[in-house]
């Protein structure tokens, strides 16, 4: 866990950052899920993103960014009702609602684990390949700048 965050907000973050093919291979990858209903349906919206000049100076707006949104809560058939929430980037309503309810099925102890394993787990390893592979194609353009001394 990244230091400063709870448990929730990694995979609530790993779950926004997914590839929708992956997530919704993994979901597939669960079987029959519990049953659910909407509190909020997938809605598409904007938000303000936000930067700090110099990375620490003060913020500024940047711009607006598509956002999909949506929240969910499992039926009483599974034993406690739990709310997910599904914020990502984009228009996906898919990827919003099954970002949601692996949010909710987390919350769940009879759930938890398995979602953990089945879903979380490879989509962290998938986002770590890609970081890497991002970085290495990096490294491979970076420029090392030199100074000659000129005599006098």
């Amino acid at each position: 866990m990244t230091e400063g965050k709870t448990d929730r907000q990694e995979w609530m973050a790993v779950l926004a950052k997914a590839p929708l093919y992956l997530l919704e291979q993994c979901v597939k990858n669960l079987g029959e899920l519990p049953e659910y209903r909407f509190l909020r349906s997938p809605e598409v919206g904007l938000t303000m993103v936000r930067g700090r000049a110099g990375g620490s100076g003060d913020t500024f707006n940047l711009g607006e960014m598509t956002l999909t949104r949506c929240v969910v809560q499992m039926t009483a058939s599974t034993d406690a009702e739990s709310t997910g929430f599904g914020y990502v980037a984009g228009r996906s309503h898919t990827h919003a609602e099954l970002a949601a309810v692996c949010d909710a099925l987390l919350q769940h102890h009879q759930w938890h684990d398995q979602i953990e394993a089945t879903v979380i787990a490879p989509l962290q390893v998938e986002y770590q390949r890609r970081v890497q592979e991002t970085q290495q194609q990096t490294a491979a353009t970076q420029v090392e700048f030199f100074t000659m001394l000129r005599g006098e």
